[in-house]
């Protein structure tokens, strides 16, 4: 008798480590989350999600937009954007009536995904494609007429339910990406398919938006599939997806405890004391925006990059206040900074009059 499919991967001291802080966060939320603020931050972040997700394929519709054609309303942009964001609402909306190791359902949500997007949504793709970055190729995928028994397989193990379902969420996630089933939004139903067995785990992962934190680390999630991809092992990728889940769980935590009146987790007297002075400034330079350390020097009249990493940036980022874009990459020369939850509430909480110009 042949041994059941599974796919290659490797459960490690850190992924295990990543899984038992996952569980213990989730913990945490769900015992602060009341009903009426559940109802506000789904809506929040299932919008967040929907960006996010359309952001990683180059859309540009803001949140602001995405709202809007939720809503119905009349929006200015490219029609094609307009249809995905419409169709990403679809069938995030369906996500409580699928069965993730069901092959029907999962053509279904790639119809719904895909629909007045490309020829024959929702259905497995018939020629050979391959992956390009800029202008190389870099990664082809199996054969079409593979696509079949390798879903099979991969949906029988999902099936068996052998593995920790962060865990086998993330493999599943992967193994989409390098099957390629589909001759357009692979993609999409990886990161939407991942959601789904998360969701049937934890109700929270319905509006989750880990899609967000991976456009914010887009890169490393490249990165990822392709380090995956060359060890012929989904590990890399398992890594990269808990440590997003992680970071959005940490978004969510924050928003949840600012909705129910509680501290977020770690906030001392001290961290209110270090966002004073040359931190509140940098606060007040950075704002709303996603800057580079150039832009944030240049608001803050600033030279000499020593002093404002010393001053500035550096005790910004360890009072939790500022986080990198990139942080797999610290030295990028891409890398940006933003706000975090903390550092936005800061900036809401502090006088205009007490600004810095």
């Amino acid at each position: 008798m042949a041994a059941e499919y599974r796919p290659p991967f490797n459960v490690t001291g850190p992924v295990l480590a990543l899984v038992a802080e996952i569980a213990e966060r989730i913990g945490r939320i769900s015992a602060l989350r009341e009903p009426e603020a559940n109802l506000r931050l789904r809506r929040i972040n299932r919008i967040r999600t929907i960006q996010g997700t359309l952001a990683i394929e180059g859309s540009g519709l803001t949140m602001a937009q995405v709202t809007a054609i939720l809503e119905g309303r009349r929006v200015l942009a490219p029609p094609r954007e307009i249809q995905e964001a419409r169709n990403a609402l679809s069938a995030y909306d369906r996500l409580g009536a699928w069965t993730p190791s069901r092959e029907a359902d999962l053509l279904e949500a790639h119809g719904l995904l895909m629909e007045a997007l490309m020829d024959e949504p929702g259905r497995y793709r018939r020629g050979g494609v391959g992956v390009m970055a800029a202008d190389a190729v870099v990664h082809v995928a199996p054969p079409a007429h593979r696509v079949p028994g390798l879903m099979a397989d991969l949906l029988g193990w999902l099936e068996r339910g052998e593995d920790h379902p962060l865990i086998a969420s993330s493999v599943l996630h992967y193994e989409l990406e390098f099957i390629h089933p589909f001759a357009d939004g692979n993609g999409r139903i990886g990161r939407l398919w991942q959601t789904l067995v998360l969701s049937r785990w934890r109700g929270l992962f319905a509006d989750l938006p880990v899609e967000t934190m991976v456009h914010a680390h887009q890169h490393a999630y490249y990165q990822a599939i392709a380090d995956s991809t060359q060890a012929a092992s989904a590990t890399p990728f398992i890594g990269f997806m808990l440590e997003m889940i992680r970071a959005a769980l940490d978004d969510l935590d924050d928003m949840t405890r600012a909705s129910a009146g509680a501290p977020p987790v770690g906030e001392t007297e001290q961290v209110t004391e270090q966002a004073t002075d040359q931190v509140a400034r940098l606060i007040d330079a950075l704002g709303g925006d996603t800057c580079s350390a150039k832009t944030l020097m240049q608001r803050l009249g600033l030279r000499h990059r020593p002093s404002f990493v010393d001053a500035y940036l550096r005790p910004a980022l360890d009072a939790g206040v500022v986080a990198m874009t990139d942080p797999e990459h610290p030295r990028s020369p891409r890398q940006r900074y933003r706000l975090t939850p903390r550092g936005r509430r800061l900036l809401g909480d502090r006088p205009q009059e007490q600004r810095s110009p």
